[in-house]
């Protein structure tokens, strides 16, 4: 079965190796933002990587490894210790977007000192609190519940601003 992966690629080397990978028949996906840009004597319109140095690439799980002998390529994308596996509804809902849209920009979801935050994993789950500290990738936060305070520490990818 295949499975959506998502590699690291060489600084500036995304459309160069969505087109070495078609070559080679394997199926991948490079989202590109449609842009206007302007120069000094004309505007034109420019297609660039909307994930900076990421490419998606569709195969086999047996077959995954051979990618990284592809120059330009540097390794895969972890998620707890493994290549991270990216849905097909996430590559459509990226594809649908950027049919829809121009000039998308991708941020952080930045969560800072203050914000109302909504946590969306684990038994606090739908709890609403506010950030009191951000530290790296984590941020505490306090809840207010049964006339007490209560404050625990949060990965920041588990929050939700308001």
């Amino acid at each position: 079965m295949n499975n959506w992966y998502v590699v690291y690629t060489k600084p500036r080397w995304e459309k160069k190796i969505s087109r070495l990978l078609d070559d080679k028949g394997i199926k991948n996906y490079c989202p590109l933002n449609r842009m206007e840009r302007q120069w000094s004597d004309r505007k034109k319109i420019v297609y660039e990587p909307l994930f900076k140095g990421y490419v998606f690439v569709n195969v086999i799980e047996e077959e995954k490894w051979a990618l990284k002998n592809i120059e330009g390529i540097i390794n895969y994308v972890y998620w707890l210790g493994k290549p991270a596996k990216v849905r097909q509804d996430e590559i459509e809902r990226i594809q649908k977007f950027l049919q829809e849209f121009e000039n998308v920009e991708v941020s952080e979801n930045k969560v800072i000192k203050d914000d109302s935050v909504i946590i969306t994993q684990g038994v606090l789950m739908n709890y609403k609190g506010i950030v009191v500290e951000v530290v790296g990738s984590r941020a505490r936060v306090q809840i207010d519940s049964m006339g007490i305070r209560l404050s625990a520490l949060f990965d920041k990818k588990n929050l939700i601003t308001v």
